[in-house]
């Protein structure tokens, strides 16, 4: 445990959200979370081993060594979960799908939630995914009186067609950054869109008449995804203002989104991934 607390961006994570928060979640210790998190485990399976540490931001750490009724838990392959206490998130690593259920029982009962589920994010890195989820980035909210100032190289040429270049420079700016965030930016590595959507249009009869949707994947990918999407639109290579679909990666916090299409005359919207 001691190396992944050092490096927490090895391996991929998975973000979930606990839902219906009982009367008493706000009040729930620590000591008391370890309790009942360890009880409920030890009283489904037979064998297991958990470890739990508080890390110094807060944050608790647990190492879960998998067994069952009849084996001893593998130590070589061990399931990790990150858990910041009076949070609706759970970054979740190396969970396979038959402990599942085992595992979210056991955070809804301790957390005193009603559930839990999928936040349709995942990255190899935990940093970037608690910097989105826990708005640990700087956030730029819309302002008619304030604007963030670029930094110009140059002057301008000419006072009036300078000034048109700087405001239209401005505008661009702050729709980036009240996308995508100001200064440094959780670094998401990718955006995956799958399509299931009609085709619209009058051009093709023998398209337009078939029932069965397109599918298709789109995949955005970047070292540091926000950030390029932000230089885009500043520098002008993308139109503003910034589509939904992409503002959604900060606003909703997710990058696992499916578009579907809602019927004749509803435009395509993003929503929640189906299990």
């Amino acid at each position: 445990m001691i190396y992944h607390l050092d490096n927490p961006d090895q391996g991929t994570w998975y973000a979930c959200q606990l839902t219906d928060a009982q009367d008493d979640a706000v009040c729930v210790e620590l000591t008391q979370f370890k309790e009942q998190f360890k009880a409920h485990l030890h009283g489904v399976i037979r064998h297991i081993s958990i470890k739990m540490k508080k890390h110094e931001d807060d944050a608790i750490w647990i190492r879960i060594a998998w067994g069952d009724n009849f084996s001893k838990p593998n130590h070589l392959k061990p399931t990790y979960v990150v858990h910041h206490l009076h949070t609706s998130y759970v970054f979740i690593s190396n969970l396979m799908a038959k402990h599942k259920i085992f595992l979210c029982q056991a955070l809804v009962v301790a957390t005193r939630h009603g559930s839990i589920k999928d936040g349709h994010l995942s990255t190899r890195s935990l940093t970037a995914m608690r910097d989105l989820l826990l708005r640990r980035y700087q956030q730029v909210f819309p302002s008619a009186q304030s604007k963030i100032q670029q930094e110009r190289d140059s002057p301008p040429l000419h006072p009036c067609i300078g000034k048109e270049h700087s405001d239209y420079e401005e505008m661009r700016h702050q729709m980036a950054c009240e996308a995508f965030g100001h200064g440094p930016t959780p670094k998401l590595e990718t955006a995956v869109y799958k399509l299931e959507t009609r085709y619209r249009g009058n051009g093709n009869l023998t398209v337009s008449d078939r029932e069965e949707f397109f599918r298709g994947v789109v995949r955005f990918s970047s070292s540091s995804l926000l950030e390029s999407l932000r230089n885009c639109v500043a520098s002008g290579m993308a139109e503003g203002p910034v589509t939904p679909l992409l503002s959604a990666i900060t606003r909703r916090g997710r990058n696992s989104f499916v578009i579907t299409d809602k019927g004749p005359g509803v435009s395509s919207q993003a929503s929640a991934p189906r299990a």
